[in-house]
């Protein structure tokens, strides 16, 4: 995940963050880099709730609510390690993750499991099928390209990924 020390344009020469919204490139690469890290979050939730979903023969539904919710506890997961080392206490820390990925994780979420439904047999295929794995990696790309301007228009906003940055030294 990238921090303000990688947006040279975000700091004034006191070493201090200069607080003005990011515009341009720069608000898309942070947009980028907040989509990717919402993305691993979610991919990591999201394959081991198929896998275990799968592996355990639960519903398509009881699967799919497996995966949401660790795709949200992976990605919360990441976002508050990095601000609980910055000193935040636990629930300070936990209110910054929750206004840094919740809309990101909830887009992300809808789009790659209505993917994973809407594509013939993926849900049903098994751990070892060819179709399972590609129809996951097709709604995780889908949802991270759709997140990206989800996460661009709340940098942008102050909000979003750019709470969160405010804790990274």
């Amino acid at each position: 995940m990238r921090t303000m020390a990688d947006h040279p344009e975000t700091h004034d020469h006191h070493g201090h963050a200069d607080h003005r919204p990011l515009t341009g490139r720069a608000l898309t690469r942070s947009a980028i880099s907040a989509t990717l890290h919402c993305l691993t979050g979610c991919a990591i939730g999201e394959v081991l709730g198929m896998v275990i979903g799968t592996a355990l023969g639960l519903s398509n539904v009881a699967t799919i609510v497996l995966a949401v919710v660790l795709a949200f506890v992976f990605g919360y997961g990441l976002t508050i390690l990095p601000v609980l080392r910055s000193g935040l206490a636990f629930g300070a820390a936990l209110g910054v993750a929750l206004a840094a990925d919740t809309l990101s994780i909830t887009v992300m979420e809808i789009v790659d499991n209505l993917i994973m439904v809407v594509i013939p047999g993926a849900m049903d295929a098994g751990l070892t099928s060819p179709l399972f794995w590609g129809s996951l990696l097709v709604a995780l790309a889908i949802a991270f390209v759709l997140t990206v301007p989800v996460n661009r228009a709340l940098i942008a906003r102050g909000k979003g990924h750019a709470v969160a940055h405010e804790y990274h030294h």
